[in-house]
């Protein structure tokens, strides 16, 4: 499974960037830049699996995203255990999730941003490129011979390639998985559909008639209600209807490509998916689930809450979710509809027009460096211990798994949690939890590696569930790159802000029915009217200038 999905990926990216991929970890645009007098505290001898352990006590500054579902503590074993390993402590501005990118965005244009900035998904640090603020980290990759090594040994140039700005450089040290992982699906309530001896659709056509099939025999009820305003179905139908959808990416799972757009390779140019037959299928597709009252049109305006509070009081039998909102969704049906009497589980993502296709990217959140620590004499350290943190396999295993003997233990290459801890479904009888009261795989640490350790952490279903979609899902074919010129990027960032809000306001209507679809050719129109058509001659110029210096697609 692992070889098959490497190579299904590779092939489809292979011809992104093929000139520039030869050079994605230090030559051609990347300039291996003079790190001499930055050397205090750094190792001289650190290399691919050595243990990073600073030759003096050090701090660095980081920003740290607080989740209110496992709230920093400044008394964490991760911290202590981090400091005993590495001699390096590391001193957080704590920002809520909720506001983590304003407030990244406040601190950096203010200069006040710490050093070490995680959380960064490919695309957030565009913003900052123009005013200097952050490091042009593909000039630094000398120093991080653990990311060197996974770029090579999984073949992810041209993915990392995908994230170079029109200078030819890159601004994110991105989280590296060695293959694509799928996680948003629908959720279903299987115990209903084996009680009606209904088999689980695997084709958007299939799933229409599974909801038919429900509403007939629960007449009072609508049996799919979703969440996300529904933002994260649309984006993975997009893909297998052969489109895109313009919705937030949700922490950059649902989708890479949030702009909408969709890449033509007969023409070789971009087009906006929602002026495209394609896109009209898709939400032709959606209006009718509605019309039908197969689907919930409050689906699109209620909270989360509203959404989940419906699924688990079977109200509804279908909502969108990833492994952990299964753990969630359980956990709340026992109090409503008590421990037995139901089973959930994600199914695969159905099949549209376009095929089985997985929407995702092996490059996961990262991090941005702040600009000024390349004139800090502890740089060459600082990314000496990025690197073993978050690239290293034994640094990712820590961030994930914790302390051998306190938290886990290991047989061989099984790893286990100890009895006593608990985490996301794993051990659930355990009175401590992993993120909770030790701080290990809380997000802004814990991403990327192997397989097998992404794996290690799944519940066996999901990791069945992970192997059906490697078996019978073809990877989506990532979109080329367009850099812009810093010019390029505010008057496409004018002009595509509110071309995507007039979309997502659009789409809503004609699915709920607020717009009919006899209209679709006008709003194809008033689109055009909103500058579609200058902003695509930007965004190929681009990607004309990216083709000619790289020779790829």
């Amino acid at each position: 499974m692992k070889t098959s999905l490497r190579r299904l990926t590779a092939t489809a990216v292979s011809l992104t960037m093929a000139a520039v991929a030869a050079t994605a970890c230090g030559g051609g645009a990347d300039e291996k830049a003079d790190t001499s007098q930055q050397r205090q505290g750094a190792m001289s001898d650190y290399a691919e699996g050595k243990q990073f352990r600073a030759t003096e006590p050090l701090t660095f500054s980081i920003l740290y995203n607080d989740h209110p579902d496992y709230p920093y503590k400044a008394d964490w074993l991760l911290w202590s255990e981090l400091e005993k390993r590495t001699n390096v402590k590391l001193a957080p501005t704590t920002v809520p999730a909720s506001d983590y990118e304003q407030k990244r965005s406040l601190l950096l244009s203010a200069g006040d941003a710490p050093l070490i900035i995680p959380k960064t998904y490919p695309g957030q640090e565009s913003a900052y490129v123009a005013s200097g603020a952050v490091l042009p980290v593909s000039d630094y990759l000398d120093l991080m011979p653990n990311l060197q090594a996974k770029v090579k040994k999984w073949k992810l140039e041209p993915e990392l390639d995908t994230l170079r700005q029109e200078d030819g450089k890159f601004y994110v040290l991105p989280g590296l998985h060695e293959e694509v992982w799928p996680d948003y699906t629908l959720v279903m309530r299987t115990d209903v559909l084996a009680k009606h001896n209904i088999p689980v659709p695997t084709t958007w056509q299939e799933f229409e008639s599974v909801l038919q099939q429900l509403k007939q025999l629960y007449p009072d009820r609508i049996p799919y209600s979703d969440r996300w305003e529904a933002k994260s179905m649309l984006n993975i139908a997009s893909a297998t209807f052969g489109t895109a959808a313009v919705f937030g990416s949700n922490g950059g799972r649902w989708s890479s490509n949030a702009d909408g757009l969709v890449y033509d390779e007969q023409s070789g140019k971009f087009q906006l998916a929602a002026t495209t037959e394609n896109y009209k299928n898709l939400v032709s597709y959606v209006r009718g689930l509605v019309e039908k009252g197969l689907m919930d049109p409050e689906s699109f305006t209620q909270t989360d809450d509203q959404a989940t509070q419906k699924f688990v009081t079977g109200q509804s039998f279908v909502i969108s979710g990833n492994s952990q909102s299964v753990v969630t969704y359980r956990k709340s049906m026992e109090g409503t509809l008590g421990k037995g009497n139901y089973t959930v589980a994600k199914i695969p993502v159905p099949g549209g027009p376009a095929g089985q296709i997985m929407t995702g990217t092996r490059l996961e959140n990262g991090i941005m460096i702040n600009a000024k620590a390349k004139d800090d004499p502890k740089f060459v350290a600082m990314m000496q211990f990025i690197d073993w943190l978050w690239y290293s396999d034994e640094g990712e295993l820590f961030a994930k798994w914790g302390v051998e003997g306190t938290t886990y233990t290991k047989n061989g290459d099984t790893l286990a949690l100890t009895p006593e801890v608990t985490y996301n479904g794993l051990n659930p009888g355990g009175t401590k939890n992993l993120r909770v009261d030790y701080g290990f795989s809380g997000g802004v640490f814990a991403y990327g590696g192997t397989t097998q350790l992404l794996h290690s952490m799944m519940l066996p279903e999901e990791v069945t569930w992970q192997e059906e979609m490697a078996k019978t899902h073809t990877p989506q074919t990532p979109l080329p790159p367009y850099p812009f010129t810093d010019v390029e990027r505010e008057q496409a960032t004018l002009v595509i802000t509110p071309i995507k809000d007039f979309i997502e306001q659009n789409t809503l209507k004609f699915i709920v029915g607020q717009r009919p679809l006899s209209e679709w050719d006008a709003f194809v129109q008033e689109l055009r009217g909103k500058g579609v058509d200058n902003y695509l001659t930007t965004v190929n110029a681009a990607h004309e200038r990216a083709k000619q210096k790289t020779g790829g697609r």
